[in-house]
């Protein structure tokens, strides 16, 4: 099920990393995900129960197929 989160909220969220580029709805491989993707890094950030959770420990890398965390983004290592 695809997020629906309203509009003038989405135009606010950004990614929390320094750079805080705009979210899109959806992940990369699927655009009806319960989640938000960076438009810069590309890190997707789950939607739990209609809250998007923009912790740079919950986020996922792009890249990442398991679904796991990029703890190297992350941690900047």
């Amino acid at each position: 099920m695809a997020v629906t989160l309203d509009e003038q909220l989405l135009e606010i969220l950004a990614c929390p990393s320094p750079d805080h580029a705009p979210l899109r709805v959806g992940s990369p491989d699927d655009p009806q995900a319960d989640a938000l993707t960076c438009t810069y890094c590309g890190r997707v950030f789950p939607v739990r129960d209609g809250i998007p959770v923009l912790l740079l420990d919950e986020a996922m890398s792009a890249e990442d197929p398991e679904g796991e965390r990029d703890d190297a983004d992350v941690d900047g290592a």
